[in-house]
């Protein structure tokens, strides 16, 4: 299965997904919430959507194996020798599922030698759904043709820049970093929609200086960096990469096309 084949088969499974998600959103009265051994909440939603998405995926034609947020973590004495994988959060925002605020998505990527190679994201309060393919462009997927994705190019010199910030984890550090900039905007949203804001030129960085989790931006990533954008690690600038050892991320930043 080629790699434009299988995105097309991600964008169903993810929306298929958010359905799960939807109704769940607005009809249940309790959410089932949980919280996991990192204090993080878990919810029904969470479990459905990753029974579902792990179940399509196994069903693929080339069922690689899977790293979810839901699932339980296989030793990296393994996961070094996977050539390919998935990277999947079934839900991810799921603070702002139970805030009820509709920053949430569902996250899947294909990880090829700790590179992600294709990636989808779907928003299932607005069912806009997005991909990406290595060197082949990053899209909104549509009933008719796929609306191409393209970052316009800014200078970090240009004032009133707009920076996305966490929900849920602005901190001192970011704020540091932001207010270098010549008058700085600072919009809040939640999940990878952060990524994706600036891949449809809504705004220009992200730093992210607090942690998140390999599956929290994996299919985000690849959607901005195929639109023009970059994603680099703060301390050295150097590419992301994913299947490590430790699967937390370093701190990063995000940017639109710079010049």
């Amino acid at each position: 299965m080629n790699l434009q084949t299988l995105a097309i088969e991600l964008v169903k499974i993810a929306e298929e997904a958010g359905k799960a998600i939807l109704k769940i959103y607005r009809e249940a009265e309790d959410f089932q919430t949980q919280s996991k051994k990192d204090a993080s909440p878990l919810t029904i939603a969470d479990k459905t959507s990753n029974t579902i998405i792990c179940q399509a995926l196994e069903k693929l034609p080339d069922p690689y194996p899977i790293i979810s947020e839901e699932n339980e973590i296989v030793d990296f004495s393994r996961r070094q020798n996977w050539y390919r994988c998935w990277l999947v959060d079934p839900l991810d925002g799921t603070k702002e599922f139970i805030n009820r605020n509709g920053d949430f998505t569902v996250n899947i990527a294909l990880v090829e030698n700790h590179k992600v190679i294709l990636g989808v994201v779907h928003i299932p309060v607005s069912n806009k759904t997005y991909y990406a393919i290595t060197q082949q462009g990053a899209f909104q997927a549509t009933d008719q043709s796929p609306i191409p994705l393209t970052t316009k190019a800014f200078s970090e010199e240009d004032a009133q820049l707009i920076f996305l910030c966490s929900r849920s984890h602005l901190n001192e550090e970011t704020k540091r970093f932001i207010d270098k900039f010549k008058d700085p905007i600072k919009v809040s949203r939640g999940s990878s929609l952060k990524f994706i804001s600036i891949a449809e030129n809504e705004a220009h960085i992200y730093p992210r200086m607090a942690p998140t989790m390999e599956w929290d931006t994996a299919a985000a990533q690849i959607i901005l960096e195929e639109a023009g954008g970059q994603v680099v690690v703060a301390e050295d600038g150097s590419d992301m990469k994913y299947n490590k050892e430790n699967l937390l991320n370093p701190y990063f930043i995000a940017y639109g096309k710079r010049h």
